[in-house]
């Protein structure tokens, strides 16, 4: 069992860490009902903490990678520009899962498209939308004046599909739409919903997600939020929604158990991690707190735990 991972591998188990606020709300409108999970990026915050930064490098994928340089190209810098974004990975049928993204910032859409008038690049019309290729097979949408929507292209038309009234919204989702709530004033926050969760929770628990007590209460886990903040160190909180303060107990009690056991025989820097560790039940949600300064954190980055982990 390797329940390390139920620190940082919860954190970064879809989409790696983000930095976020509330979602703007014409990007909220793009976001499908049937949505898995929900990041949002505050590039505002992150400039603001070393630590952060760091994380950022660590764990950025490779896809936003490429995004913040497609951005470059069409006039875009992301550390000047770009004040968010938001991710949202949604189910689309035969399709499988699909990941829409909203950059919102200080650019105008006037001033990229006359770019793209100049260099010739030619939209395609969807519904009302004009849509323009970017690099490596996205594409690209204004739905403001400042809030640019982009995707592969099965993605991106049925983000405007929602957007455009012919598809259901994210707030007809109550369950994932009402963990938004509590969690969207944090630096970094996401919400993921109940498939996506038990799925999480299986990867995080490793051999403790195949004992018969989480086989019986993984069917109640109705979803999970976390928010991460950098103030005054690393603070990592995270809620997993049950149906009831029995099934919480009981997600406790095996994440507890977990955390115990690889006390017992961690390396160094897996029980400095672990020993920051709190797990506990309130009501019906089971909760757990991490906290480490700068720069443990900083440290447990560049350990080989944290790159096995973070893959």
């Amino acid at each position: 069992m390797k329940p390390v991972k139920i620190v940082l591998c919860v954190v970064l188990f879809c989409i790696p860490a983000a930095w976020g606020a509330a979602i703007p709300s014409s990007a909220r409108t793009a976001i499908p009902a049937d949505v898995q999970q929900v990041i949002t990026v505050d590039y505002r915050t992150l400039k603001n903490s070393d630590t952060a930064m760091a994380l950022k490098q660590q764990v950025l994928p490779p896809a936003l990678k490429e995004f913040e340089g497609q951005l470059k190209g069409i006039g875009i810098d992301p550390d000047k520009d770009v004040d968010q974004l938001t991710f949202a990975s949604y189910r689309a049928g035969k399709q499988g899962l699909k990941v829409v993204g909203a950059a919102q910032g200080s650019f105008s859409s006037k001033t990229v498209l006359k770019k793209m008038r100049l260099n010739k690049v030619k939209p395609l019309r969807y519904h009302d939308n004009a849509v323009y290729p970017m690099s490596g097979g996205m594409q690209m949408t204004f739905l403001d004046d400042n809030t640019l929507l982009f995707g592969d292209t099965a993605a991106l038309k049925g983000a405007m599909d929602a957007h455009d009234g012919y598809a259901t919204t994210l707030d007809s989702n109550t369950q994932v739409a009402d963990m938004i709530g509590s969690v969207e004033s944090g630096t970094v926050w996401s919400v993921l919903d109940q498939q996506g969760t038990q799925n999480m929770l299986m990867s995080a628990l490793g051999d403790a997600g195949k004992l018969a007590d989480f086989d019986m209460v993984k069917k109640r886990v109705l979803g999970s939020r976390y928010t991460m903040n950098f103030q005054s160190g690393v603070n990592f909180d995270l809620d997993v929604v049950t149906a009831d303060s029995v099934t919480a107990a009981t997600l406790s009690s095996l994440v507890k158990a977990g955390v115990i056991y690889r006390r017992m025989t961690a390396t160094p820097i897996e029980k400095a991690a672990l020993a920051n560790v709190s797990v506990n039940s309130d009501s019906s949600n089971l909760q757990m707190h991490f906290k480490t300064d700068d720069k443990q954190f900083q440290s447990l980055l560049h350990s080989e735990l944290f790159a096995a982990v973070s893959k």
